[in-house]
């Protein structure tokens, strides 16, 4: 048989990255990585804190680039490798990102006299300028359609499609005039380069218009023109121009156009897979099936899992939605996730720069790595970026409790550490109490794939194996794993993920007196997290160090 293969294209916060995948094994034959050119670390920022966007243009130069690099890389590691051995492309992004479009479905950003105007470019997932809009769609929504919150964890989000047009429409109502439609990234990209950007051959994929636009079949699309009414008739209007075709990730949206192999050096006409977000094909990658739950751990995680759509599922406040087959075919993706994780670890390094020029992520993980749970007396809260699941709250900032005149850096991150991984439990627990059984939780990502010592923190809080995805770049491999589906390669993604997908022997198992010291430390951390993030919560802290000095003394002893 002729070898064949598919490409994942995978865009990140800072670049994007092709991967070329032997479609019969999964090995991934050759990679390459394409930075964006635009703003800071390819983020356009502003006085705003909250304000993150990026440039349209590098989504473009990006593609071309980095399949171009990956397909000599291919040349190179593979004898008799040929472009025209790839079958199909596909796609993940991050999310949501939407951008405004014109008529043509071509960004504003690409205009002139819009190139610098950071409200006409890509919202970055990151961006939370629209806090104030998404409480009010939040209150909207549980006053006259509650189903829609129910769908979507009870809280509608600042990072998500229409609080940020809702803000736009009110900060920039210029560049929303102009806008003929909005269009999530995830969805851009496949638009692009199977030429299907117009509105009448535009297709959206089932992940980013359920788990971030409310959209739903139950309701025949997007919410209803008399609920957007009460925000802004301006966004009825615009719902009439959303596309009413809506796709999972086994379709193509389209062939590859002629114009786009040329500058690729693929051939014309292969299959292009509907778009989705980073961590639902990073599940796929993963080998996501019932009872699993995937950890997708960079900058931030996203947490996914999938049921059978043939039973029942009940709302579950706080995550980020469920949707039928925004994950995979036939089964409900639930999402979940944390705003910030490495981006914490980020900050402590990069901004208080501990110890100097010497305090390193490696030297601080190495250090913490010395210390018995427990030892530092210290206990932090995980939301330096706000609160993505379970309180929906990006007005919720971090906290480090426990600090004395002796407090060393390495404590602070192993602190910090944990907050991640007592956020991580959070979200374990709510799966659980609302009947979503949690059988394996599957690790992958920059930090799962090079720091262990988190990786072991992780298993002893949350007294789970924390297994390893065999690949390093799954959300690209997923995307590849897609394209391998729509193309025909596989029948369905139980075949391609059986042959594409796979775990590293190493596991990372819980220790058992570890994991009761933290126990206890939990226990604390959920009394915080209650009485700071919930309006039930017990405002009284008064033992809560008390409780840690205990808990240090006993571990130095």
């Amino acid at each position: 048989m002729n070898p064949r293969y598919t490409i994942g294209l995978d865009y990140g916060t800072n670049s994007v990255r092709a991967l070329i995948v032997d479609a019969a094994t999964g090995a991934e034959i050759a990679a390459a990585v394409w930075n964006y050119a635009h703003g800071t670390e390819g983020v356009i920022l502003g006085r705003d804190p909250n304000l993150a966007r990026q440039h349209p243009a590098d989504y473009l130069a990006g593609a071309e680039a980095a399949i171009r690099q990956a397909l000599a890389a291919a040349r190179k590691s593979r004898r008799g490798f040929q472009p025209d051995q790839v079958v199909g492309l596909g796609v993940d992004t991050t999310g949501s990102t939407p951008l405004p479009v014109d008529a043509q479905g071509q960004p504003l950003a690409l205009r002139k006299k819009f190139a610098h105007n950071p409200a006409a470019m890509a919202w970055l997932w990151k961006d939370h300028t629209s806090v104030a809009e998404a409480a009010e769609i939040t209150a909207q929504a549980r006053a006259l359609r509650p189903q829609y919150l129910a769908a979507c964890g009870g809280t509608y989000s600042s990072e998500w499609f229409w609080s940020k047009i809702l803000h736009c429409l009110r900060t920039a109502p210029a560049v929303f005039k102009e806008a003929h439609s909005w269009v999530e990234l995830a969805d851009f990209v496949p638009a692009v380069l199977s030429g299907t950007e117009a509105p009448e051959k535009f297709t959206a994929g089932v992940c980013a218009a359920g788990h971030k636009a409310m959209w739903s079949a139950t309701w025949q699309g997007y919410p209803d023109a008399e609920f957007l009414t009460t925000l802004d008739p301006q966004l009825a209007a615009l719902r009439e121009r959303l596309t009413t075709r809506v796709a999972t990730v086994d379709k193509a949206v389209g062939g590859l156009t002629p114009a786009w192999a040329k500058k690729t050096g693929l051939t014309a006409g292969i299959p292009v897979a509907a778009g989705a977000f980073d961590a639902h094909l990073g599940a796929i990658g993963c080998g996501v099936t019932p009872g699993a739950l995937v950890k997708i751990i960079g900058t931030s995680t996203c947490d996914i899992a999938v049921a059978p759509n043939t039973a029942k599922l009940g709302a579950i406040p706080g995550l980020c939605g469920i949707v039928d087959g925004s994950v995979l075919p036939g089964h409900f993706g639930l999402e979940a996730g944390q705003s910030a994780v490495g981006d914490i670890f980020n900050w402590f390094v990069n901004y208080l720069q501990p110890q100097g020029a010497a305090g390193t992520h490696e030297s601080l993980t190495a250090a913490a790595a010395k210390l018995k749970p427990g030892e530092s007396g210290l206990l932090a809260l995980d939301w330096n970026n706000g609160n993505r699941t379970i309180l929906v709250d990006q007005r919720l900032t971090g906290l480090l409790l426990g600090q004395t005149l002796y407090t060393t850096p390495a404590e602070i991150y192993r602190a910090l550490i944990e907050a991640t991984a007592f956020g991580a439990l959070t979200i374990i627990n709510r799966f659980e109490e609302y009947g979503v059984k949690i059988e394996q939780v599957i690790n992958c990502g920059g930090i799962a794939e090079k720091n262990p010592v988190v990786m072991q923190i992780y298993a002893d809080v949350t007294g789970r194996p924390m297994k390893i995805s065999r690949s390093a770049q799954t959300c690209a491999l997923g995307a590849a794993v897609a394209a391998a589906v729509a193309a025909g390669v596989y029948p369905n993604f139980a075949a391609a993920q059986k042959r594409m997908t796979g775990l590293k022997p190493v596991v990372f198992k819980p220790n058992a007196k570890a994991h009761a010291v933290y126990r206890e430390l939990y226990g604390l951390y959920r009394q915080l997290h209650d009485a700071f993030g919930t309006p039930e919560g017990k405002g009284n802290l008064f033992g809560v160090m008390k409780e840690l000095l205990d808990i240090r003394n006993r571990a130095r002893r």
